[in-house]
């Protein structure tokens, strides 16, 4: 079975705009990112999907000069650029991962794809309810479910968080949650604020690898029980995109 891993990825971020080139181990951030899931042994291809706007060209010049494969979409419905990636991309399995995730661990990319193909499920996640750090966000779903959520999917949240359709009950799938042994979700690997990156940069660090794929989620957390004060130097909710959406819409379907 083929799966293609899709790094969402954009310069203009509103939080911390131009994060993905920030320097991370001797690496842009998302060249980092794309050389960590590489090494899951699941997937065939990874490719970072952005937009075809302007501000996102240095970012391309950069993944073409690193050899990494990048797909061009529409900016603001990043539903259709996942879709029209799996054009470009066919696989029958697609697993998307965000840019903001550059200590993403590929043994948990292939244990959530893993889970997917042993449920036989349309979709699956390690995010619904979350159980690991935030920043080591896995979900993958079927090629036809990618295709039947971006016919179905009309809400703006839904499409500029691509699986939000896909995680409602009205969508009736299959979906299946790969579980973390205990609950980590509070732990904060993310990068949406400069605060966030320098906490990313300290436990690389300190971890001392020599190159992205040097380590895995079990030596961050082992770092974390020796440097417990990079816990303190990034304090924000999880998923503030989502829930900034989210509450723009319900503001404007009561007005």
């Amino acid at each position: 079975m083929s799966a293609v891993a899709f790094i969402q990825a954009r310069m203009s971020s509103s939080r911390f705009p131009g994060k993905v080139l920030e320097t991370l181990g001797g690496l842009p951030m998302i060249v980092y990112m794309a050389r960590r899931a590489r090494r899951a042994r699941l997937l065939d291809e990874v490719v970072v999907v952005t937009s075809t706007d302007a501000s996102d060209d240095a970012m391309v010049d950069v993944l073409a000069a690193h050899a990494v494969p990048c797909f061009r979409g529409d900016l603001q419905d990043v539903l259709r650029r996942f879709a029209d990636a799996a054009q470009k991309y066919p696989a029958e399995e697609v697993v998307r991962l965000t840019g903001d995730c550059p200590l993403i661990d590929p043994g948990i990319i292939d244990a959530v794809v893993g889970a997917r193909r042993a449920a036989r499920a349309d979709y699956a996640s390690n995010i619904d309810p979350p159980s690991f750090p935030d920043g080591v966000d896995v979900e993958v779903c079927t090629r036809a479910t990618l295709a039947r959520a971006h016919a179905e999917a009309r809400k703006p949240s839904e499409r500029e968080h691509v699986t939000l359709w896909m995680r409602g009950d009205a969508a009736g799938l299959h979906r299946v949650n790969y579980a973390a042994l205990a609950d980590l979700s509070a732990l904060r690997l993310t990068v949406d604020y400069p605060d966030d990156l320098a906490a990313v940069r300290a436990i690389v660090a300190e971890l001392g690898a020599r190159d992205a794929t040097g380590f895995d989620l079990y030596d961050v957390l082992r770092c974390l029980a020796r440097r417990r004060d990079i816990l303190d130097m990034n304090q924000h909710q999880r998923n503030e995109g989502l829930a900034v959406s989210l509450a723009a819409e319900n503001s404007r379907s009561s007005s």
